[in-house]
């Protein structure tokens, strides 16, 4: 089944977002290697691609888990969240229509 995972971000999140991107994109990069990935993405602070200095208020992926604490485990182990970068977790199921 498809999980939606929403990061909402500290404030002033934008360093620690770039020290854990690496390995934040890397765990990102094995869903995807294992067809699982759905999308995933930033939320820009402000209206713009590229927020620049503003950064980003917080994240969301949707990818496909066993279970919804098996997407819970996932997330709780997210780097961004060992860097302090998301203040808040969300995890829901989540169920494509279009």
């Amino acid at each position: 089944m498809l999980y939606v995972i929403i990061g909402e971000d500290v404030e002033n999140s934008l360093e620690q977002r770039l020290a854990a991107r690496p390995a934040h994109l890397e765990r990102l990069q094995a869903l995807r290697d294992a067809g699982r990935l759905f999308t995933a993405g930033p939320n820009p602070a402000i209206d713009a691609a590229d927020p620049g200095e503003a950064g980003f208020s917080g994240s969301i992926i949707i990818a496909e888990f066993d279970s919804l604490e098996t997407a819970q485990t996932w997330a709780d182990a997210d780097p961004y969240r060992a860097a302090g970068v998301y203040r808040q977790v969300t995890v829901k199921p989540y169920k494509k229509v279009w």
